[in-house]
């Protein structure tokens, strides 16, 4: 019996170690973003690849997910701050598609663009473990930041910590002093 019970605990690790391992393999820093085509809520396509010469945060979230929630705002104040200097962005919800409704009321509050992680036409980040993660990828391609929940928090000083040096490689961005950046 202590052998089967043995035997059935080293498969189901090896299937949850296998699992973890292919979620999100490809998107590791310094490395090339994974491969990202999705309709938006508002019916336009965001492909990550296209946005080459910008800087892209990728947020996955969902409605039900309250540490989401709660970084929401500081997502939104980044990207209306910074969107007319090049920063795009993309939300990816990884509600059900049964709850799109839900996603859209929530994302009328906010400015950035969102999609349904079940839209996605081509998706090689895979299914997030763990939410909310986020990505910021440089203007050439490149995964720079990742802000997950045994991380860094996402604030919006982490955020400019991270996104603001690779904006002003493109350009004269004005950083923020300490005292007006929101946490």
């Amino acid at each position: 019996m202590r052998l089967a019970a043995r035997s059935i605990m080293s498969v189901m690790g090896a299937v949850l170690l296998a699992g973890n391992v292919c979620a999100h393999a490809d998107a590791e820093l310094g490395q090339p973003a994974p491969a990202l085509v999705v309709e938006e809520l508002s019916g336009n396509t965001f492909d990550l690849a296209a946005q080459h010469g910008k800087v892209t945060i990728v947020n996955f979230w969902a409605t039900w997910c309250a540490s989401c929630r709660e970084e929401m705002p500081a997502l939104d104040a980044f990207y209306r701050r910074y969107r007319s200097q090049g920063l795009e962005m993309i939300g990816l919800s990884a509600d059900r598609p049964h709850e799109r409704s839900e996603v859209t009321k929530v994302m009328q509050a906010f400015s950035y663009p969102a999609a349904m992680l079940d839209d996605a036409k081509s998706d090689d980040f895979g299914d997030p473990t763990a939410l909310p993660v986020t990505y910021v990828v440089d203007e050439n391609g490149v995964v720079r930041a990742k802000f997950a929940p045994d991380g860094k928090p996402l604030t919006e000083q982490s955020l400019a910590e991270a996104v603001l040096p690779l904006l002003t490689q493109k350009a004269n961005v004005k950083l923020p002093s300490n005292s007006s950046s929101r946490q």
